[in-house]
């Protein structure tokens, strides 16, 4: 427990610290770091050990910070086509150690990995995207708000599952995750969302933002609920390959998937929410 506690302090020191550099070129430059070193857990728990497919599928996911923070205009869809070619010749050339399952899920995860990172770039930056309807201000707050419900979500399951959980949500996958906590996590990320909306409101954007605390709530609601399928798809993961983490990094607390598990599902989800909105 010890360890954990001081590992959670250390992480959240370093959280602060990358919010201080969320506009300067460090911030990619950490995400990409976080990226590379995920997807290389993913490889590494699957068993793939063709280092070229690991070289360049890391070189991919350490990449894809930065096409999103200096918007470059490239021809994804050439790109990522050329890619999946790459990997399987890839996968040819040492054929008699790597399975196509490797080569996949190698594909998969520096592309998914990063680019769900990434997402926290594009939250910050919604403000020039949709001009008028989005402050700069609401992008950190959009960020804020996705973190919160991956993270606070489990937090408030797992204190409300321990003390009232009775009804088991998915004894197969994940024993000790119940319905009273799954209830309590959604109902206590929404009103510290709510919280945090009405502090963001008063000491940052004030009347400028077109963010409701109705449509907050609603939101909060559906992250919550995607968090906990990313929690659960990544036990499912692991269980099916035997592992308990995917990494060691954060002493106490697994690797990067191992926090970034909900939140590869939420931020994703969060920035196609908003691009939905605003398509409409």
């Amino acid at each position: 427990m010890k360890t954990r506690v001081i590992t959670g302090v250390v992480a959240g020191g370093l959280f602060i610290a990358m919010f201080f550099l969320l506009y300067t070129w460090v911030y990619p430059i950490m995400l990409a770091a976080f990226a590379a070193i995920g997807v290389w857990e993913i490889e590494k728990a699957v068993g793939l050990k063709n280092k070229p497919i690991m070289i360049l599928s890391l070189a991919v996911s350490a990449a894809i910070p930065f096409v999103v923070h200096f918007h470059l205009c490239l021809p994804l869809l050439a790109i990522i086509s050329l890619y999946c070619i790459a990997v399987l010749v890839l996968m040819l050339a040492e054929f008699e150690k790597t399975r196509f399952e490797h080569a996949a899920i190698a594909i998969f995860a520096s592309l998914a990995v990063p680019y769900a990172l990434s997402c926290m770039l594009a939250l910050r930056d919604v403000y020039e995207k949709y001009p008028g309807v989005y402050t700069k201000a609401d992008g950190v707050f959009l960020i804020l708000f996705g973190l919160f419900c991956a993270w606070m979500t489990d937090t408030f399951a797992f204190f409300v599952g321990s003390k009232f959980g009775k009804h088991k949500m998915c004894l197969k996958i994940s024993p000790k995750k119940s319905v009273e906590g799954a209830i309590g996590g959604v109902v206590g990320a929404a009103l510290l969302n709510v919280i945090l909306l009405a502090v963001f409101k008063k000491f940052f954007s004030g009347a400028e933002s077109s963010l409701s605390y109705i449509g907050v709530v609603l939101v909060s609601v559906l992250l919550s609920v995607i968090s906990m399928l990313g929690d659960l798809a990544a036990s499912t993961i692991k269980r099916n390959y035997g592992i308990k983490d995917f990494g060691k990094i954060f002493p106490g607390h697994g690797g990067v998937m191992d926090r970034a598990d909900s939140v590869s599902f939420v931020l994703p989800t969060l920035y196609a929410v908003i691009t939905l909105i605003n398509y409409c």
